[in-house]
């Protein structure tokens, strides 16, 4: 991803399932969108679940955007044969806030260390090139504060740079919670401050 940009690479939703085949094993590869490392261990257990004879699931993640942060599981396989070559195609196709697993049923012939590599690789590619991957805009969010008297103000700056109203409180005075492009983060707040009485203020967490 670029730096700087406020611009990131995703997918919309999980992946139809794609079956790759390496000397009679089976390498079932999906991929998922995530918010949080929590939904990890469901979606792994489903999918033990659907391939109950597979001996292996194996998978990477990455989440975040301005600063990510990764995992890459081998279930069992040896070292850096399986989940790192999954990770690899995630870097590859420039996602993010993304689970990628391939689970592995044993067919009888032993690959090799380049072999799994390959194969965990492969099913992990065409996995991603079954999804939908689609870009999403960053935003940081910002809390506005004025009187009825500048509402029609306001709105005007707010249809004018297509801002998102995420809520708002309306009793003696106004309060606005929303949301701006990254990019123009700066610019925008600039405009309200410039009105004297709109008091703006960034939400550092929105999640809080």
């Amino acid at each position: 991803m670029e730096e700087f940009s406020d611009i990131y690479r995703t997918i919309s939703k999980p992946s139809e399932v794609i079956l790759f085949k390496e000397k009679k094993s089976k390498f079932y590869g999906y991929a998922f969108p995530i918010k949080s490392e929590d939904e990890v261990k469901n979606i792994i257990e489903t999918i033990r679940k659907k391939h109950h004879t597979a001996g292996h699931v194996c998978y990477a993640w990455q989440l975040g955007t301005e600063e990510t942060r990764y995992r890459a599981n081998d279930d069992g396989e040896p070292n850096n044969s399986a989940g790192l070559p999954i990770y690899g195609q995630i870097q590859a196709f420039e996602v993010t806030n993304v689970l990628v697993a391939v689970a592995r049923i044993f067919g009888g012939t032993k690959l090799g260390i380049g072999g799994l590599i390959a194969a965990y690789r492969n099913g992990a590619r065409m996995a991603l090139e079954e999804s939908k991957i689609i870009k999403k805009v960053l935003k940081r969010q910002f809390k506005l504060f004025f009187g009825y008297e500048d509402m029609d103000k306001v709105m005007r700056i707010m249809k004018q740079r297509g801002l998102e109203l995420i809520s708002q409180q309306l009793e003696l005075d106004c309060q606005f919670t929303v949301a701006i492009r990254k990019s123009e983060a700066r610019k925008i707040t600039n405009y309200f401050e410039g009105l004297h009485k709109v008091i703006i203020k960034e939400i550092l967490d929105p999640n809080n």
